[in-house]
């Protein structure tokens, strides 16, 4: 192409290099541009800022910075979009003081005035990082400018400062921004209930999930399942469960993670009537359950000593194709020690073995505490020794059970009646 005569326009090679970023050839932009400059063909900023953008999506943003000559070398003008790749670049490579350096630099010398989008690239930025004072005093500076702050700015800094626990300086920001005739939108409303439902302001949570459906935004899926999830912890589950009935009538249809979360809720409270209920509502809608809701139901029938419904439950994993985790294994083993089916234990173990599962520190600490409190002292030295010599032991010290089992070690090497490692 470079060698074609009359040489080709600018556009076209503008089109060319485009379409070689989006195929991630990089080194390939930057090369072909240094032989279109040692040719002396022309350019223009649409090729420069490509060329910017490669060497900052390689990482190279300050090869990126060696472009800015090449604009004043030719006097091609620059452009917000120019500062707004570097400042993209600088951040990929977390260098945040050279950010703000950059950033107060173009605003102190007025070398190329912020734009929206610049603001909204630094302050995401700055949020992502934990830099909330940052975030805020930007917004303020940003307000004293021409460029004035819109709704995705509002929502970025009220997301940093939810993140950062500061739940009413969001609040009282979300307030400002409705008094300055900016409406939130869905992703606002999502911040802060976020970070209200982490911190238990349901009273809080409440005003505003029914103040985004009175000016008619309805919550989406995520929104939903963050206060849903919310909720179960708290304990609201009915709530949790309206909530949820009201999202299918409006046909927002609930994901696996929103149906877990109510069948942990009933499961903690041990209403497992409910708690299967809504897992069997689920899959009555033709959403297959994880192995994660499976765990969730068998762990809620273990818990009120129903081994028997949570066996059935194992059983009717392998039969819809999924694979039992180690956490399955490791609360049926917890369940049916816990009932005194030791026998049973023993053998569901040897069958997790068989499958290929390895037992995990947890499933070691629940074998040795099923075995000490069935009576089951030799099962529980044999297998402390298994793990001295696998040199498990020091690893396991944060295990109660265990620490019972070091107890039981001192005491048979005092002869005291356990027998001899």
């Amino acid at each position: 192409m470079v060698k074609e005569q009359p040489l080709p326009s600018p556009v076209r090679f503008s089109k060319l290099l485009h379409t070689m970023v989006n195929m991630k050839h990089y080194s390939a932009v930057v090369s072909l541009f240094g032989e279109m400059w040692k040719l002396r063909i022309p350019t223009d900023k649409f090729i420069l800022n490509i060329v910017i953008n490669s060497y900052c999506l390689m990482h190279r943003a300050d090869l990126g910075f060696s472009i800015l000559a090449i604009f004043f070398k030719t006097g091609i003008p620059f452009n917000v979009v120019t500062f707004n790749t570097l400042i993209r670049g600088l951040f990929a490579e977390n260098k945040v003081k050279d950010v703000v350096h950059l950033f107060k630099k173009q605003v102190r010398e007025n070398i190329c005035e912020p734009d929206e989008v610049m603001y909204a690239t630094v302050m995401n930025g700055l949020s992502k990082r934990g830099h909330t004072e940052k975030t805020y005093s930007l917004l303020r500076l940003m307000e004293q400018g021409s460029t004035k702050p819109n709704r995705c700015i509002y929502s970025i800094v009220i997301d940093a400062l939810c993140k950062d626990r500061m739940l009413d300086a969001a609040i009282s920001l979300l307030n400002e921004m409705k008094q300055k005739g900016i409406p939130p939108n869905i992703i606002t409303y999502s911040s802060l209930i976020d970070g209200l439902c982490r911190f238990g302001r349901w009273e809080n949570v409440r005003t505003l999930f029914y103040e985004m459906v009175n000016v008619n935004i309805y919550p989406n899926v995520y929104t939903l399942s963050i206060v849903i999830d919310g909720l179960c912890k708290e304990g609201k589950v009915e709530d949790a469960e309206k909530i949820m009935r009201d999202m299918i009538s409006k046909g927002e249809e609930p994901t696996v993670v929103t149906y877990n979360a109510i069948v942990d809720g009933y499961c903690l409270r041990g209403q497992m009537d409910r708690a299967r209920r809504i897992f069997d509502s689920m899959i009555g809608k033709s959403i297959e359950p994880n192995i994660t809701n499976y765990n969730t139901l068998i762990n809620g029938y273990c818990n009120k000593k129903k081994l028997d419904e949570a066996m059935q439950l194992f059983l009717e994993i392998s039969r819809k194709g999924l694979k039992p985790d180690i956490f399955t294994y490791n609360i049926i083993l917890q369940g049916l020690f816990g009932v005194g089916r030791s026998d049973t234990a023993q053998k569901f173990f040897a069958e997790m073995l068989s499958t290929g599962q390895r037992p995990n520190l947890l499933t070691h600490s629940i074998l040795l505490g099923g075995y000490f409190k069935n009576g089951l002292v030799e099962e529980a030295m044999s297998l402390f020794r298994k793990l001295i010599e696998e040199k498990l032991e020091r690893l396991c010290n944060h295990s109660s059970e265990v620490k019972i089992a070091g107890v039981a070690v001192r005491y048979s090497r005092n002869g005291l009646g356990i027998g001899n490692i």
